[in-house]
Protein backbone atom coordinates (compact mmCIF):
# COMPACT_ATOMS: atom_id res chain seq x y z
CA UNK A 1 0.00 0.00 0.00
CA UNK A 2 1.61 2.93 -1.40
CA UNK A 3 1.56 6.15 1.44
CA UNK A 4 1.87 9.87 2.01
CA UNK A 5 3.79 11.88 4.56
CA UNK A 6 2.64 10.99 8.02
CA UNK A 7 0.40 12.63 10.30
CA UNK A 8 -0.36 12.46 14.02
CA UNK A 9 -3.39 11.19 14.58
CA UNK A 10 -5.49 9.18 17.15
CA UNK A 11 -6.27 5.69 15.93
CA UNK A 12 -10.34 6.73 15.52
CA UNK A 13 -9.05 9.64 13.57
CA UNK A 14 -6.65 6.99 11.53
CA UNK A 15 -9.97 5.38 11.08
CA UNK A 16 -12.53 7.50 9.73
CA UNK A 17 -9.46 9.12 7.39
CA UNK A 18 -8.91 5.43 5.93
CA UNK A 19 -12.55 4.59 5.90
CA UNK A 20 -12.46 7.82 3.77
CA UNK A 21 -10.16 7.06 1.56
CA UNK A 22 -11.57 3.68 0.74
CA UNK A 23 -14.62 5.46 -0.43
CA UNK A 24 -17.01 5.13 2.25
CA UNK A 25 -19.73 7.83 2.39
CA UNK A 26 -21.86 6.24 4.78
CA UNK A 27 -21.86 4.58 8.39
CA UNK A 28 -24.49 3.13 9.86
CA UNK A 29 -23.47 3.25 13.97
CA UNK A 30 -24.35 3.68 17.27
CA UNK A 31 -21.91 5.71 19.82
CA UNK A 32 -20.81 4.14 22.84
CA UNK A 33 -17.48 4.86 25.45
CA UNK A 34 -15.23 2.52 23.51
CA UNK A 35 -15.79 4.17 19.79
CA UNK A 36 -15.91 7.66 21.33
CA UNK A 37 -12.84 8.77 19.33
CA UNK A 38 -14.07 7.30 15.84
CA UNK A 39 -17.53 9.10 16.38
CA UNK A 40 -15.50 12.37 17.38
CA UNK A 41 -13.55 12.20 13.93
CA UNK A 42 -17.09 11.28 12.11
CA UNK A 43 -18.59 14.71 13.51
CA UNK A 44 -15.47 16.51 12.20
CA UNK A 45 -15.55 14.88 8.74
CA UNK A 46 -19.23 15.02 8.47
CA UNK A 47 -18.39 16.56 4.88
CA UNK A 48 -17.10 13.64 3.26
CA UNK A 49 -19.38 10.66 5.22
CA UNK A 50 -22.82 10.75 6.46
CA UNK A 51 -23.77 8.70 9.77
CA UNK A 52 -26.68 6.62 10.53
CA UNK A 53 -27.83 5.79 14.34
CA UNK A 54 -30.56 3.65 14.95
CA UNK A 55 -32.93 2.11 17.75
CA UNK A 56 -30.79 -0.78 18.48
CA UNK A 57 -27.63 -2.66 17.15
CA UNK A 58 -29.22 -5.26 14.84
CA UNK A 59 -30.48 -1.71 13.04
CA UNK A 60 -27.89 -0.54 11.85
CA UNK A 61 -26.40 -4.04 10.88
CA UNK A 62 -29.25 -5.00 8.87
CA UNK A 63 -29.08 -1.27 7.20
CA UNK A 64 -25.53 -2.22 6.02
CA UNK A 65 -26.50 -5.33 4.75
CA UNK A 66 -29.33 -3.53 2.65
CA UNK A 67 -26.90 -1.04 1.47
CA UNK A 68 -24.48 -3.65 0.28
CA UNK A 69 -26.64 -5.83 -0.48
CA UNK A 70 -28.62 -3.64 -3.47
CA UNK A 71 -25.70 -1.47 -4.76
CA UNK A 72 -22.79 -4.06 -4.67
CA UNK A 73 -20.24 -1.63 -2.67
CA UNK A 74 -19.18 -1.74 0.99
CA UNK A 75 -22.58 -1.10 3.59
CA UNK A 76 -20.12 -0.52 7.04
CA UNK A 77 -21.74 -0.30 10.51
CA UNK A 78 -19.94 0.41 13.94
CA UNK A 79 -21.07 -0.64 17.35
CA UNK A 80 -19.62 -1.17 20.81
CA UNK A 81 -18.36 -4.72 21.81
CA UNK A 82 -19.96 -7.28 23.79
CA UNK A 83 -23.38 -7.07 23.19
CA UNK A 84 -23.23 -4.65 20.92
CA UNK A 85 -21.74 -6.61 18.67
CA UNK A 86 -23.46 -9.73 19.67
CA UNK A 87 -26.88 -7.90 18.87
CA UNK A 88 -25.47 -7.64 15.00
CA UNK A 89 -24.41 -11.50 14.90
CA UNK A 90 -27.69 -12.22 12.71
CA UNK A 91 -27.24 -9.52 10.35
CA UNK A 92 -23.89 -10.47 9.75
CA UNK A 93 -24.70 -14.14 8.98
CA UNK A 94 -27.78 -13.12 6.67
CA UNK A 95 -24.27 -10.97 4.61
CA UNK A 96 -22.21 -13.76 4.89
CA UNK A 97 -24.99 -16.17 3.39
CA UNK A 98 -25.88 -13.27 0.57
CA UNK A 99 -22.24 -12.92 -0.01
CA UNK A 100 -22.53 -9.19 0.68
CA UNK A 101 -19.60 -6.97 1.31
CA UNK A 102 -20.43 -5.28 4.69
CA UNK A 103 -17.54 -3.92 6.74
CA UNK A 104 -17.99 -4.42 10.52
CA UNK A 105 -16.24 -2.00 12.90
CA UNK A 106 -16.12 -3.05 16.75
CA UNK A 107 -14.74 -1.41 19.80
CA UNK A 108 -12.70 -3.62 21.84
CA UNK A 109 -12.03 -3.22 25.98
CA UNK A 110 -8.40 -1.91 26.95
CA UNK A 111 -5.71 -3.41 25.56
CA UNK A 112 -4.29 -4.79 28.37
CA UNK A 113 -7.35 -6.58 29.93
CA UNK A 114 -8.48 -8.35 26.54
CA UNK A 115 -9.21 -12.04 27.71
CA UNK A 116 -7.90 -11.54 31.00
CA UNK A 117 -11.67 -11.92 32.60
CA UNK A 118 -11.27 -8.91 34.60
CA UNK A 119 -15.14 -7.94 34.10
CA UNK A 120 -14.37 -5.04 32.20
CA UNK A 121 -17.42 -3.16 30.55
CA UNK A 122 -18.56 -4.73 27.49
CA UNK A 123 -15.79 -7.59 27.58
CA UNK A 124 -16.82 -10.67 26.35
CA UNK A 125 -13.94 -13.76 25.77
CA UNK A 126 -12.81 -13.88 22.45
CA UNK A 127 -14.46 -11.52 20.54
CA UNK A 128 -12.35 -11.15 17.11
CA UNK A 129 -13.16 -15.36 17.28
CA UNK A 130 -16.87 -15.30 17.24
CA UNK A 131 -16.83 -12.19 14.62
CA UNK A 132 -14.05 -14.79 12.61
CA UNK A 133 -16.70 -17.51 12.48
CA UNK A 134 -19.60 -15.03 10.94
CA UNK A 135 -17.17 -13.29 8.35
CA UNK A 136 -14.56 -13.98 5.64
CA UNK A 137 -11.57 -12.05 7.34
CA UNK A 138 -11.64 -10.14 10.99
CA UNK A 139 -8.44 -8.47 12.23
CA UNK A 140 -7.36 -5.91 15.02
CA UNK A 141 -5.59 -2.84 15.09
CA UNK A 142 -3.47 -3.24 17.58
CA UNK A 143 -2.28 0.23 17.13
CA UNK A 144 -2.97 3.64 15.41
CA UNK A 145 -0.29 3.20 13.01
CA UNK A 146 -1.45 -0.38 12.03
CA UNK A 147 -4.84 0.99 11.04
CA UNK A 148 -3.79 1.98 7.28
CA UNK A 149 -2.49 -1.18 6.36
CA UNK A 150 -5.19 -3.02 8.35
CA UNK A 151 -8.15 -1.26 6.73
CA UNK A 152 -6.30 -1.69 3.46
CA UNK A 153 -6.47 -5.60 4.34
CA UNK A 154 -9.96 -5.69 5.29
CA UNK A 155 -10.76 -3.69 1.96
CA UNK A 156 -8.69 -6.32 -0.16
CA UNK A 157 -10.79 -9.04 1.03
CA UNK A 158 -14.04 -7.06 0.77
CA UNK A 159 -13.00 -6.53 -3.13
CA UNK A 160 -11.40 -9.67 -3.60
CA UNK A 161 -13.03 -13.75 -4.65
CA UNK A 162 -15.83 -14.40 -3.32
CA UNK A 163 -17.71 -10.97 -1.68
CA UNK A 164 -18.61 -12.11 2.02
CA UNK A 165 -18.77 -9.40 5.10
CA UNK A 166 -15.71 -8.49 7.12
CA UNK A 167 -14.41 -7.81 10.63
CA UNK A 168 -12.59 -5.00 12.67
CA UNK A 169 -12.19 -4.10 16.50
CA UNK A 170 -10.03 -1.86 17.72
CA UNK A 171 -9.33 -1.38 21.76
CA UNK A 172 -10.53 1.67 23.33
CA UNK A 173 -7.14 2.94 24.43
CA UNK A 174 -5.88 2.53 21.13
CA UNK A 175 -8.61 4.78 19.77
CA UNK A 176 -7.42 7.93 21.61
CA UNK A 177 -3.98 7.21 21.93
CA UNK A 178 -1.96 9.69 19.06
CA UNK A 179 1.06 8.65 16.72
CA UNK A 180 2.20 9.05 13.54
CA UNK A 181 0.34 7.36 11.02
CA UNK A 182 1.21 7.15 7.03
CA UNK A 183 -2.00 7.63 4.97
CA UNK A 184 -2.72 5.43 2.35
CA UNK A 185 -4.81 5.30 -0.95
CA UNK A 186 -7.49 3.40 -1.91
CA UNK A 187 -7.07 -0.41 -2.21
CA UNK A 188 -7.90 -2.51 -5.56
CA UNK A 189 -8.94 -5.89 -5.51
CA UNK A 190 -7.48 -8.88 -5.85
CA UNK A 191 -7.50 -10.49 -9.98
CA UNK A 192 -10.23 -12.76 -10.68
CA UNK A 193 -8.93 -16.03 -11.28
CA UNK A 194 -8.96 -16.55 -14.54
CA UNK A 195 -10.88 -19.62 -16.53
CA UNK A 196 -9.43 -22.62 -17.69
CA UNK A 197 -9.60 -22.57 -21.64
CA UNK A 198 -10.11 -26.30 -21.29
CA UNK A 199 -12.61 -27.00 -19.43
CA UNK A 200 -14.09 -23.45 -21.25
CA UNK A 201 -13.94 -25.44 -24.48
CA UNK A 202 -15.25 -28.37 -23.15
CA UNK A 203 -18.51 -26.83 -21.31
CA UNK A 204 -19.11 -24.92 -24.53
CA UNK A 205 -18.89 -28.04 -26.65
CA UNK A 206 -21.08 -29.61 -24.06
CA UNK A 207 -23.78 -27.10 -24.10
CA UNK A 208 -23.55 -26.46 -27.83
CA UNK A 209 -24.59 -29.75 -28.05
CA UNK A 210 -27.27 -30.23 -25.91
CA UNK A 211 -30.60 -30.56 -26.74
CA UNK A 212 -32.25 -29.03 -23.67
CA UNK A 213 -29.93 -26.66 -21.95
CA UNK A 214 -30.85 -24.89 -18.54
CA UNK A 215 -29.13 -21.60 -17.28
CA UNK A 216 -29.36 -21.35 -13.42
CA UNK A 217 -27.62 -17.95 -12.00
CA UNK A 218 -27.88 -16.57 -8.11
CA UNK A 219 -25.94 -13.42 -6.87
CA UNK A 220 -22.92 -14.18 -8.75
CA UNK A 221 -24.19 -13.30 -11.68
CA UNK A 222 -25.18 -10.39 -10.72
CA UNK A 223 -22.30 -8.16 -13.30
CA UNK A 224 -22.39 -10.84 -15.85
CA UNK A 225 -26.42 -9.89 -17.25
CA UNK A 226 -25.57 -9.18 -20.73
CA UNK A 227 -23.44 -12.14 -20.87
CA UNK A 228 -26.14 -14.15 -19.25
CA UNK A 229 -28.46 -12.77 -21.87
CA UNK A 230 -26.36 -13.74 -24.74
CA UNK A 231 -25.75 -17.10 -23.41
CA UNK A 232 -29.79 -17.84 -23.09
CA UNK A 233 -30.62 -16.66 -26.66
CA UNK A 234 -27.21 -18.00 -28.19
CA UNK A 235 -28.73 -21.52 -27.13
CA UNK A 236 -32.63 -20.69 -26.50
CA UNK A 237 -32.05 -21.86 -22.71
CA UNK A 238 -34.04 -21.26 -20.06
CA UNK A 239 -32.60 -18.86 -16.98
CA UNK A 240 -33.93 -20.03 -13.94
CA UNK A 241 -33.21 -17.85 -10.63
CA UNK A 242 -34.94 -18.18 -6.79
CA UNK A 243 -34.19 -15.14 -4.38
CA UNK A 244 -30.59 -13.91 -4.82
CA UNK A 245 -30.26 -13.99 -8.72
CA UNK A 246 -33.46 -12.88 -9.36
CA UNK A 247 -33.70 -9.99 -12.54
CA UNK A 248 -29.97 -11.03 -13.65
CA UNK A 249 -32.48 -11.82 -16.74
CA UNK A 250 -35.34 -9.43 -16.63
CA UNK A 251 -38.41 -11.37 -16.28
CA UNK A 252 -40.52 -10.02 -19.08
CA UNK A 253 -38.12 -11.74 -21.23
CA UNK A 254 -39.34 -14.82 -22.72
CA UNK A 255 -36.27 -17.22 -21.13
CA UNK A 256 -36.06 -15.91 -17.53
CA UNK A 257 -38.26 -18.05 -14.92
CA UNK A 258 -38.34 -18.92 -11.47
CA UNK A 259 -38.42 -22.11 -10.07
CA UNK A 260 -42.39 -23.08 -10.25
CA UNK A 261 -41.16 -23.12 -14.21
CA UNK A 262 -37.59 -24.17 -13.84
CA UNK A 263 -39.14 -27.76 -11.91
CA UNK A 264 -41.15 -28.75 -14.48
CA UNK A 265 -37.99 -28.37 -17.28
CA UNK A 266 -36.35 -29.98 -14.56
CA UNK A 267 -36.75 -33.63 -15.74
CA UNK A 268 -36.13 -33.23 -19.27
CA UNK A 269 -32.73 -31.16 -19.06
CA UNK A 270 -29.62 -32.72 -20.60
CA UNK A 271 -27.21 -29.85 -19.65
CA UNK A 272 -27.33 -27.09 -16.57
CA UNK A 273 -24.88 -24.64 -16.58
CA UNK A 274 -24.97 -22.88 -12.59
CA UNK A 275 -23.76 -19.50 -12.72
CA UNK A 276 -22.58 -17.68 -9.56
CA UNK A 277 -25.48 -20.07 -8.15
CA UNK A 278 -25.02 -23.24 -5.70
CA UNK A 279 -27.74 -25.23 -7.52
CA UNK A 280 -28.28 -26.91 -4.53
CA UNK A 281 -31.93 -27.65 -4.14
CA UNK A 282 -32.04 -28.63 -7.43
CA UNK A 283 -29.24 -30.75 -6.90
CA UNK A 284 -30.35 -32.55 -3.61
CA UNK A 285 -34.16 -32.20 -4.11
CA UNK A 286 -35.28 -32.36 -7.82
CA UNK A 287 -33.36 -35.04 -8.04
CA UNK A 288 -30.31 -36.29 -10.15
CA UNK A 289 -29.63 -39.12 -12.47
CA UNK A 290 -26.40 -40.05 -15.58
CA UNK A 291 -28.95 -38.05 -18.05
CA UNK A 292 -28.00 -34.28 -16.92
CA UNK A 293 -24.42 -33.01 -16.70
CA UNK A 294 -23.77 -29.87 -14.69
CA UNK A 295 -21.06 -26.99 -15.61
CA UNK A 296 -20.62 -25.27 -12.87
CA UNK A 297 -18.92 -21.42 -12.73
CA UNK A 298 -17.90 -19.99 -9.18
CA UNK A 299 -15.25 -17.31 -8.21
CA UNK A 300 -15.04 -20.16 -5.14
CA UNK A 301 -12.85 -23.01 -5.70
CA UNK A 302 -14.48 -24.76 -2.92
CA UNK A 303 -18.19 -24.22 -3.82
CA UNK A 304 -17.32 -26.29 -7.02
CA UNK A 305 -17.44 -29.77 -5.26
CA UNK A 306 -19.70 -28.85 -1.99
CA UNK A 307 -22.86 -30.36 -3.19
CA UNK A 308 -21.60 -32.92 -5.76
CA UNK A 309 -18.92 -32.62 -8.17
CA UNK A 310 -19.88 -31.23 -11.58
CA UNK A 311 -19.03 -32.37 -14.60
CA UNK A 312 -17.02 -29.20 -15.34
CA UNK A 313 -16.36 -27.02 -12.47
CA UNK A 314 -14.81 -23.37 -13.68
CA UNK A 315 -13.31 -21.10 -11.09
CA UNK A 316 -13.61 -17.45 -12.79
CA UNK A 317 -15.56 -14.79 -12.23
CA UNK A 318 -19.39 -14.81 -13.86
CA UNK A 319 -18.73 -12.59 -17.08
CA UNK A 320 -15.28 -13.58 -18.02
CA UNK A 321 -16.14 -17.24 -17.86
CA UNK A 322 -19.66 -16.91 -19.44
CA UNK A 323 -17.89 -14.34 -22.06
CA UNK A 324 -15.41 -17.09 -23.00
CA UNK A 325 -17.79 -19.74 -23.44
CA UNK A 326 -19.98 -18.07 -25.37
CA UNK A 327 -17.20 -17.04 -27.97
CA UNK A 328 -16.53 -20.65 -28.08
CA UNK A 329 -19.95 -21.70 -28.50
CA UNK A 330 -19.57 -20.53 -32.12
CA UNK A 331 -17.96 -24.28 -32.99
CA UNK A 332 -20.41 -26.24 -31.94
CA UNK A 333 -23.71 -24.95 -31.19
CA UNK A 334 -26.67 -26.70 -32.60
CA UNK A 335 -28.79 -25.05 -34.66
CA UNK A 336 -31.64 -23.08 -32.28
CA UNK A 337 -34.93 -22.07 -33.21
CA UNK A 338 -36.74 -19.58 -30.87
CA UNK A 339 -38.69 -21.12 -28.50
CA UNK A 340 -40.38 -17.69 -27.39
CA UNK A 341 -44.03 -19.88 -28.16
CA UNK A 342 -42.90 -22.41 -25.92
CA UNK A 343 -41.55 -20.32 -23.21
CA UNK A 344 -44.48 -17.89 -23.07
CA UNK A 345 -46.75 -20.78 -22.86
CA UNK A 346 -44.46 -22.32 -19.50
CA UNK A 347 -44.76 -19.14 -18.16
CA UNK A 348 -48.91 -19.03 -18.43
CA UNK A 349 -48.21 -22.61 -16.69
CA UNK A 350 -46.31 -21.73 -14.17
CA UNK A 351 -48.95 -18.62 -13.12
CA UNK A 352 -51.67 -21.36 -13.34
CA UNK A 353 -49.80 -23.63 -11.21
CA UNK A 354 -48.75 -20.32 -8.23
CA UNK A 355 -52.53 -19.06 -8.89
CA UNK A 356 -53.85 -22.56 -7.70
CA UNK A 357 -51.96 -22.96 -4.48
CA UNK A 358 -51.25 -19.65 -3.29
CA UNK A 359 -54.00 -17.42 -4.93
CA UNK A 360 -54.87 -14.69 -2.19
CA UNK A 361 -50.90 -13.73 -2.08
CA UNK A 362 -50.33 -13.65 -5.89
CA UNK A 363 -53.49 -11.10 -5.59
CA UNK A 364 -50.89 -9.19 -2.94
CA UNK A 365 -47.85 -8.98 -5.10
CA UNK A 366 -49.89 -8.29 -8.33
CA UNK A 367 -51.13 -5.15 -6.60
CA UNK A 368 -47.80 -4.23 -5.18
CA UNK A 369 -45.95 -4.52 -8.67
CA UNK A 370 -48.44 -2.57 -10.84
CA UNK A 371 -47.58 0.17 -7.61
CA UNK A 372 -43.92 -0.38 -7.58
CA UNK A 373 -42.69 1.56 -10.79
CA UNK A 374 -39.88 -0.37 -12.50
CA UNK A 375 -36.65 1.36 -11.08
CA UNK A 376 -38.28 0.37 -7.75
CA UNK A 377 -36.96 -2.28 -5.12
CA UNK A 378 -38.57 -4.89 -3.59
CA UNK A 379 -37.18 -6.27 0.51
CA UNK A 380 -39.20 -9.30 1.41
CA UNK A 381 -39.06 -10.79 4.56
CA UNK A 382 -40.49 -14.35 5.84
CA UNK A 383 -43.82 -14.02 5.47
CA UNK A 384 -46.25 -15.74 3.41
CA UNK A 385 -46.65 -12.80 0.64
CA UNK A 386 -42.85 -12.60 1.17
CA UNK A 387 -42.29 -16.87 0.76
CA UNK A 388 -44.63 -16.16 -2.60
CA UNK A 389 -42.78 -13.54 -3.93
CA UNK A 390 -39.34 -15.73 -4.34
CA UNK A 391 -41.40 -16.90 -7.26
CA UNK A 392 -44.35 -15.27 -8.27
CA UNK A 393 -42.90 -11.21 -7.55
CA UNK A 394 -41.69 -10.27 -11.29
CA UNK A 395 -38.19 -8.63 -10.82
CA UNK A 396 -36.47 -6.54 -13.92
CA UNK A 397 -33.71 -5.85 -12.65
CA UNK A 398 -30.41 -7.08 -10.82
CA UNK A 399 -30.03 -6.56 -7.06
CA UNK A 400 -33.77 -4.74 -6.99
CA UNK A 401 -34.84 -8.09 -5.11
CA UNK A 402 -33.23 -8.27 -1.61
CA UNK A 403 -33.85 -11.42 0.13
CA UNK A 404 -31.99 -12.94 3.30
CA UNK A 405 -31.07 -16.25 0.99
CA UNK A 406 -31.04 -19.45 3.21
CA UNK A 407 -30.25 -18.08 6.18
CA UNK A 408 -33.88 -17.34 6.12
CA UNK A 409 -33.64 -14.45 8.55
CA UNK A 410 -36.79 -13.65 10.32
CA UNK A 411 -37.25 -10.01 10.96
CA UNK A 412 -34.58 -8.79 8.99
CA UNK A 413 -36.24 -7.14 6.55
CA UNK A 414 -37.75 -3.44 7.71
CA UNK A 415 -34.60 -2.64 8.89
CA UNK A 416 -32.51 -3.62 6.14
CA UNK A 417 -34.78 -2.05 3.48
CA UNK A 418 -34.14 1.16 5.40
CA UNK A 419 -30.44 0.47 4.11
CA UNK A 420 -31.63 0.30 0.70
CA UNK A 421 -33.67 3.26 0.61
CA UNK A 422 -30.64 5.13 1.86
CA UNK A 423 -28.56 3.90 -1.20
CA UNK A 424 -31.10 4.60 -3.65
CA UNK A 425 -32.84 7.80 -1.97
CA UNK A 426 -34.46 8.80 -5.42
CA UNK A 427 -35.78 5.33 -5.95
CA UNK A 428 -39.06 3.91 -4.65
CA UNK A 429 -38.58 0.97 -1.91
CA UNK A 430 -41.16 -1.52 -0.53
CA UNK A 431 -40.53 -3.49 2.27
CA UNK A 432 -42.70 -6.39 3.05
CA UNK A 433 -43.14 -7.97 6.22
CA UNK A 434 -45.40 -10.26 8.54
CA UNK A 435 -46.63 -8.79 12.10
CA UNK A 436 -44.37 -10.99 13.55
CA UNK A 437 -40.82 -10.31 11.61
CA UNK A 438 -42.02 -6.46 11.48
CA UNK A 439 -42.09 -6.54 15.25
CA UNK A 440 -38.09 -7.45 15.42
CA UNK A 441 -37.15 -3.76 14.18
CA UNK A 442 -40.37 -2.11 14.20
CA UNK A 443 -38.47 0.53 16.31
CA UNK A 444 -36.79 1.38 13.64
CA UNK A 445 -39.90 3.43 12.31
CA UNK A 446 -38.17 6.43 14.97
CA UNK A 447 -35.06 6.04 12.77
CA UNK A 448 -36.76 6.90 9.43
CA UNK A 449 -38.15 9.61 10.46
CA UNK A 450 -35.24 11.16 12.54
CA UNK A 451 -33.35 10.71 8.79
CA UNK A 452 -35.84 11.31 6.42
CA UNK A 453 -35.57 7.91 4.94
CA UNK A 454 -38.86 7.55 3.28
CA UNK A 455 -39.17 4.12 2.74
CA UNK A 456 -42.75 2.34 2.51
CA UNK A 457 -43.38 -0.35 4.30
CA UNK A 458 -46.30 -3.01 4.06
CA UNK A 459 -47.26 -5.32 7.27
CA UNK A 460 -49.45 -8.26 6.58
CA UNK A 461 -51.45 -8.62 10.32
CA UNK A 462 -52.73 -11.90 10.97
CA UNK A 463 -51.86 -12.10 14.94
CA UNK A 464 -49.37 -15.00 14.34
CA UNK A 465 -46.80 -16.60 13.32
CA UNK A 466 -48.99 -17.94 10.18
CA UNK A 467 -46.73 -20.82 9.04
CA UNK A 468 -45.81 -21.95 12.65
CA UNK A 469 -49.55 -21.86 13.01
CA UNK A 470 -50.52 -23.49 10.53
CA UNK A 471 -47.96 -26.44 11.18
CA UNK A 472 -48.92 -26.78 14.31
CA UNK A 473 -52.51 -27.43 13.35
CA UNK A 474 -52.65 -29.62 10.13
CA UNK A 475 -48.84 -31.39 11.23
CA UNK A 476 -48.96 -31.39 14.83
CA UNK A 477 -52.88 -32.29 15.75
CA UNK A 478 -53.98 -28.88 16.39
CA UNK A 479 -51.25 -28.26 19.31
CA UNK A 480 -51.29 -24.56 18.89
CA UNK A 481 -48.57 -23.03 21.25
CA UNK A 482 -46.64 -20.16 21.17
CA UNK A 483 -47.31 -19.00 17.68
CA UNK A 484 -50.37 -16.40 18.54
CA UNK A 485 -49.48 -12.79 19.63
CA UNK A 486 -51.36 -9.52 20.17
CA UNK A 487 -50.59 -7.02 17.79
CA UNK A 488 -50.85 -3.16 18.56
CA UNK A 489 -52.68 -1.26 15.75
CA UNK A 490 -50.36 -0.22 13.00
CA UNK A 491 -51.68 2.66 11.88
CA UNK A 492 -52.36 4.52 15.49
CA UNK A 493 -48.50 3.41 16.23
CA UNK A 494 -47.09 4.69 13.17
CA UNK A 495 -48.71 8.02 13.36
CA UNK A 496 -46.90 8.00 16.88
CA UNK A 497 -43.44 8.31 15.54
CA UNK A 498 -44.60 11.15 12.89
CA UNK A 499 -45.01 8.26 9.78
CA UNK A 500 -47.71 8.05 7.88
CA UNK A 501 -50.00 5.66 8.64
CA UNK A 502 -52.47 3.79 6.00
CA UNK A 503 -54.60 1.21 6.39
CA UNK A 504 -55.42 -1.64 3.28
CA UNK A 505 -57.50 -4.27 3.12
CA UNK A 506 -58.35 -5.50 -0.69
CA UNK A 507 -55.41 -5.27 -3.52
CA UNK A 508 -57.17 -2.85 -5.07
CA UNK A 509 -56.81 -0.58 -1.64
CA UNK A 510 -53.00 -1.42 -1.50
CA UNK A 511 -52.55 -0.16 -4.69
CA UNK A 512 -53.91 3.02 -3.55
CA UNK A 513 -52.02 2.90 -0.43
CA UNK A 514 -49.05 2.53 -2.18
CA UNK A 515 -49.32 5.53 -4.79
CA UNK A 516 -50.16 7.47 -1.73
CA UNK A 517 -46.94 6.10 0.17
CA UNK A 518 -44.56 6.77 -3.02
CA UNK A 519 -45.89 10.66 -3.33
CA UNK A 520 -45.75 11.06 0.41
CA UNK A 521 -42.10 11.65 0.62
CA UNK A 522 -42.14 10.60 4.21
CA UNK A 523 -41.75 7.14 5.98
CA UNK A 524 -45.02 5.01 5.50
CA UNK A 525 -46.53 1.90 6.98
CA UNK A 526 -49.27 0.20 5.54
CA UNK A 527 -51.42 -2.05 7.53
CA UNK A 528 -53.11 -4.83 5.47
CA UNK A 529 -55.07 -7.29 8.05
CA UNK A 530 -54.68 -10.86 6.42
CA UNK A 531 -56.78 -14.56 7.25
CA UNK A 532 -55.01 -17.87 7.13
CA UNK A 533 -53.28 -18.03 3.48
CA UNK A 534 -52.93 -21.72 1.92
CA UNK A 535 -49.47 -23.57 2.08
CA UNK A 536 -46.97 -22.18 -0.59
CA UNK A 537 -44.18 -24.58 -0.09
CA UNK A 538 -44.45 -26.88 -2.79
CA UNK A 539 -44.12 -23.71 -4.98
CA UNK A 540 -40.61 -22.87 -3.52
CA UNK A 541 -39.33 -26.28 -3.19
CA UNK A 542 -40.73 -28.55 -5.95
CA UNK A 543 -40.33 -32.26 -5.39
CA UNK A 544 -38.01 -34.39 -7.47
CA UNK A 545 -38.66 -35.07 -10.91
CA UNK A 546 -35.87 -36.92 -11.55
Amino acid sequence: MASKKTEKLSGGEALIRSLITEGIDTVFGLPGIQLDPMFNALHDASNSISVINSRHEQGVAYMAFGYAQSTGKVGAYAVVPGPGMLNTTAALSTAYACNSRVLAITGQIPSTTINRGFGMLHEIPEQLEIMNALTKYSTRINHPSETPTKISEAFWHLRSGRPRPVGIEMPMDMMWHKSEVALGIKTTGGPAPIADPDLVEKAAKMLGHANQPMIFVGGGAYDACEEVKILAETLQAPVVSYQNGRGVLDERHYLAHTNTAGAILWNKCDVAISIGCRLQAERMTWGMDNAIKIIHIDIDPTELTRVMKPDVGIVADASSATKQIINSLTKYNNKRVSREEEMLNLKGQADTIMEKKAGPQMAWLRAIRDALPENGLFVDEFTQVGYVSRVGFPVYHPRSMITPGYQGTLGYGYATALGVKVAHPDKPVVSVNGDGGFMYTMPEIATAVHHGINLVAIVFADGAFGNVLRMQRELHDGKVIASQFTNPDFVRLTDSFGALGLRAKTPDELRAALDQGFSANRPTVIEVPVDTFPEPFELLRPPASR
